[in-house]
């Protein structure tokens, strides 16, 4: 499956399925590898991702992530080979444990021992009975994987690793752990945009979620972030380190470092003031510089 080196990350919940496909036949003209939809409190991972595969002709989409608690690992195995067999090396599965707040106090599941339920549910889609037409290819998976214990189990049971929410700090420590041979495709937030005040002040409204959730929080603090960097909506520092804002190069030069530190290909989200409308705008921008 060949997704290239740069990616669009993006939130496509808000539009209806006709809108979507055209935004996605977008970002494949525009040249870029992949697609990555997000699984939270929208559209359902897999349905999405097939009315984007039937209105593009052969970008990959990506989950990014699809959660485990919102099937069973049948139905998720299920769904992968579906979407492979009908769309061949289109479909790359991510699967990741979500936040205790959306697990837990949302969907009502007991979120004590997130890692054990996924290297079980891992177990279970590799044992899950399938009776219909097989994909031609083999299939592949990610792990949205933050610490040690995840990125090995993406290590050992997956093709790799899709951090998100992280710096290109955390990429060379991934990549420590994966080792070579696996796919390390982080996730990159961007602001186009070349004022500090207002590209901070868009980075911070994306920020607010995250920095409410204790496994980013972890791997904030575990990047060196203090308290004082995480509170009242992050600190400069830390917004600058995990958003990258400016011209189109600045933002290139982010890209660059993960590249550098060992990333196989970045899934850049670019951000908005209006986070409803897909910011086709920045794509086309950013294409020039990223892809040339």
């Amino acid at each position: 499956m060949n997704i290239g080196r740069i990616g669009i990350w993006t939130f496509l919940d808000f539009l209806p399925a006709a809108a979507a496909q055209d935004a996605v036949r977008e970002v494949e003209e525009l040249g870029f590898g992949a697609l990555w939809i997000p699984e939270a409190l929208g559209k359902e991972a897999f349905t999405h991702a097939g009315i984007l595969l039937a209105g593009s002709r052969k970008i990959v989409v990506a989950t990014g992530i699809a959660n485990v608690w919102a099937r069973d690992a049948m139905c998720t195995a299920a769904a992968q080979k579906t979407l492979c067999e009908a769309y061949p090396d289109r479909f790359l599965l991510g699967l990741g444990v979500s936040h205790r707040p959306l697990v837990q106090g949302m969907r009502g599941h007991d979120y004590a021992k997130p890692y054990s339920f996924m290297r079980g549910y891992l177990d279970a889609m590799d044992s899950a009975l399938f009776v219909g037409s097989q994909p031609a290819a083999p299939l592949e998976r990610i792990i949205g994987a933050l610490h040690p214990r995840m990125l090995e189990l993406s290590r050992d049971r997956a093709a790799g690793a899709h951090p998100y929410f992280v710096t290109p700090e955390h990429t060379e420590r991934a990549r420590g752990i994966l080792g070579t041979g696996k796919l390390l495709a982080p996730e990159q937030a961007a602001v186009l945009e070349t004022d500090p005040q207002k590209a901070r002040a868009i980075a911070r409204a994306h920020m607010q979620t995250y920095l409410n959730l204790p496994n980013y929080v972890r791997n904030l603090t575990s990047l060196g972030f203090t308290d004082e960097d995480i509170q009242n909506g992050g600190s400069d520092r830390l917004v600058d380190a995990v958003v990258a804002w400016g011209d189109a190069e600045a933002i290139a030069e982010r890209v660059r470092q993960h590249l550098a530190r060992g990333a196989d290909h970045v899934c850049v989200q670019v951000l908005d003031e209006n986070p409803t409308v897909p910011p086709r705008r920045q794509w086309r921008a950013l294409a020039k510089t990223l892809l040339a």
